[in-house]
């Protein structure tokens, strides 16, 4: 029990010139469908470069995702590629990244209560569909909100302006709203 109470250590990985992969958990050689599996299972590992020790995680993580695409799971849309590479010259490349961490992470957890509203469908005789929109729309909300506050920082008067025009946006809406209710 006290093994399982442990945080889990990152794992070395060292990557030969050769192109082969030793983990140095195991000490054993390692392919890169192992590693596709360990990032199924959750868990950590880093991948340098055993002459240099350059961090060559994201290099292999690509080449793990290259390979799933060539065997058929066609997860990534052409566009998204096309519009990715793009980004890779463009100043926001970077606000990029931490956008789409945040989707994914976003993503996954609500993946994850989408997984336990289905499993406590055969208990109620509720259907799960509503819980599944709210939380749709919770997502796009999230995103828009991170989105915004990301542009937020390259806007060049700052929240001052910001805050106002939210202010000014408020008081037309709030007629419109009590109209409606009428």
């Amino acid at each position: 029990m006290e093994a399982a109470h442990k945080k889990q250590e990152t794992v070395v990985i060292k990557k030969y010139a050769n192109r082969r992969l030793y983990d140095t958990e195991t000490s054993a050689y390692i392919t890169l469908e192992d590693l596709c599996e360990r990032v199924k299972e959750g868990r950590e590992f880093v991948v340098l470069d055993a002459k240099t020790n350059q961090n060559l995680t994201n290099q292999v993580l690509t080449q793990i995702i290259l390979e799933q695409e060539i065997k058929g799971a066609h997860l990534l849309p052409t566009e998204f590629l096309r519009s990715a590479i793009r980004f890779y010259d463009n100043k926001m490349g970077n606000v990029l990244q931490h956008y789409l961490d945040a989707s994914m992470k976003s993503f996954i957890h609500n993946q994850d209560r989408v997984s336990q509203i289905f499993g406590k469908v055969g208990e109620n005789a509720g259907s799960p569909f509503g819980q599944i929109e709210e939380m749709t729309r919770s997502n796009v909300a999230q995103g828009v909100q991170l989105f915004e506050k990301t542009m937020q920082m390259f806007n060049p008067f700052g929240a001052i302006y910001t805050g106002k025009a939210e202010e000014e946006l408020q008081e037309e809406v709030a007629p419109k709203k009590k109209r409606a209710k009428r």
